[in-house]
């Protein structure tokens, strides 16, 4: 089977043959027929087996026959490097069809994105984040959307992406094209495919089987041991390139920093660098301008590498340890809100019970709370490095100091707080009273 066999528009056959595709993949031959006859799909397919193309040839086909002058598909995806290079191939295979599309990530200013939404274009290839957040602001509209497409669902799930997903599907027309691919098909994917999708038709091609041109090794080693055992995997392979992962994002940069001390061509990608930073590590380790990257997981997913050599997981973990077992997550807002309601009760949260339960590095900084314990009785001065002198009331034998007042712990007798003074009366009670 060929591309010619699905009936394309001589436009598209034309970036087809630019960009030197002749056999479809398993997952193009399967998808792009029901795709083209307008079903929705879900296809579980591995990263790497041409998913892309299975689903922007058929958009790209669709659009040919409809007005122009808004955004009639979407295209949603976890990471910026994959929108851009969705991107990328939607201009190579449609670089002759006059379609117009534009990617929409964070990281980098609003302002541009806004300015092409405004010039109008027919494809759009977005992370959830920042369209939710032009979606808000109406700079960008979804009314006229006809096909949708949700790339690498199940990352977008490990993201944490999938409220923002739902929310996206509020904005969109219930009468659409809806395609969701996904390399692992988890019970929240089905969920999410059962709410978006239409009797749709279901793909799967060469799954849970690694593939066939990669061998595996493991090496059970110590972690102050990992750079010197990476050093040497670097010595015994002639690599023109190799992609290292890592962790966490001070791993890759710390990683990248030691490799660069010992001769090494090596860039990092992580998501404490800018997008043009970002771009460029990923535009200099495709032409050869660095021998390695090391990147953190936003790198797992679609991006091409067909000069790879190695690929070493520093430090690997389950896909859904998002949190470490001994610190469970929870939700900000709510672990805020217990918070807020122990101040008020004049306790913190593992405090101990000397001077009122505050330790003495969480003294409170409101001042209204401040006055409000001092008036209590209880210790409100500043946080020290031991612990605090039980607070002192002043008496009679103090000079100068009112009785009742609140002497802070370590000041003179002079600096003091007065405890419960009696407030006065409104202005217009007082001449009420004196009338009467």
């Amino acid at each position: 089977m060929n591309f010619d066999q699905f009936g394309l528009d001589s436009r598209l056959m034309q970036g087809v043959r630019a960009a030197g595709y002749d056999t479809p993949t398993p997952i193009q031959s399967a998808a792009i027929p029901p795709a083209l006859a307008g079903h929705d799909l879900i296809g579980t397919a591995q990263t790497g087996t041409g998913k892309t193309a299975a689903f922007v040839l058929p958009i790209l086909q669709r659009l040919l026959k409809s007005p122009r002058g808004r955004v009639r598909a979407l295209i949603v995806t976890p990471t910026r490097e994959l929108a851009e290079q969705i991107n990328d191939t939607i201009r190579a295979l449609g670089q002759a069809s006059g379609l117009r599309s534009a990617t929409i990530y964070g990281g980098v200013s609003m302002l541009p994105q806004e300015r092409a939404l405004r010039d109008g274009v027919d494809i759009l290839v977005a992370c959830p984040g920042r369209l939710l957040d032009h979606l808000d602001r109406r700079t960008a509209r979804l009314d006229g959307l006809e096909v949708l497409v949700l790339d690498e669902a199940d990352r977008m799930f490990d993201m944490g992406f999938l409220p923002a997903v739902r929310r996206i599907l509020s904005y969109v027309p219930a009468k659409r094209q809806t395609m969701l691919f996904s390399a692992t098909f988890p019970t929240e994917i089905e969920q999410l495919a059962g709410q978006a999708l239409h009797n749709p038709r279901r793909l799967a091609v060469g799954l849970s089987r690694p593939a066939t041109t990669v061998s595996h090794a493991l090496y059970p080693v110590p972690q102050h041991l990992k750079t010197s055992l990476t050093l040497d995997l670097l010595k015994q392979t002639d690599a023109r390139s190799v992609l290292i992962f890592t962790r966490t994002k001070h791993r890759a940069s710390r990683l990248a920093q030691q490799l660069e001390r010992s001769g090494h061509r090596v860039t990092s990608l992580h998501s404490n660098r800018s997008q043009n930073q970002r771009q460029a590590a990923l535009d200099g380790f495709r032409d050869g301008t660095y021998q390695i990257m090391v990147a953190t997981d936003i790198a797992a997913r679609g991006i091409c590498g067909s000069n790879i050599a190695r690929d070493q997981l520093r430090h690997p973990r389950h896909r859904r340890c998002l949190h470490p077992p001994d610190r469970p997550h929870r939700p900000r807002r709510a672990r805020g809100r217990r918070l807020h309601d122990d101040h008020a009760r004049g306790r913190h949260h593992g405090a101990d019970d000397r001077a009122g339960g505050w330790p003495a590095d969480r003294a409170p900084n409101d001042r209204r709370l401040r006055l409000q314990r001092a008036s209590a009785g209880v210790y409100t001065g500043a946080a020290t490095t031991r612990a605090p002198a039980a607070p002192a009331v002043a008496s009679d034998a103090a000079p100068g100091c009112p009785r009742g007042a609140v002497v802070a712990p370590g000041r003179a007798p002079a600096v003091v707080r007065q405890a419960r003074q009696p407030v006065a009366a409104p202005r217009s009670r007082r001449r009420a009273v004196a009338s009467t």
